[in-house]
């Protein structure tokens, strides 16, 4: 049950990484990696402390980790990019 939560929490983050950053346009499957990727680095940047923060629920505190640690993989990507790309 805690695998099909964090394939379902990364798949609202991942689409809604994709959906803030409309330059990479993700299949469903890059996006739900991307969520996944983004909920370990999200709660590695923000502690898993958002819910007690913000007074958030739960599952909606989770989606917001991974959702910006989906924000910050998609940053990084676009950094690199742009420097290679010179």
């Amino acid at each position: 049950m805690n695998l099909l939560i964090t394939i379902l929490v990364g798949a609202i983050a991942g689409w809604l990484a994709d959906l803030a950053f409309k330059r990479f346009s993700l299949s469903l499957v890059y996006q739900i990696l991307l969520g996944i990727a983004g909920a370990f680095v999200g709660s590695w940047l923000l502690g898993g402390e958002l819910h007690s923060i913000l007074g958030l629920p739960d599952f909606v505190s989770r989606v917001a980790e991974a959702f910006v640690g989906a924000a910050v993989i998609l940053l990084v990507v676009m950094l690199i990019k742009k420097a290679t790309a010179k």
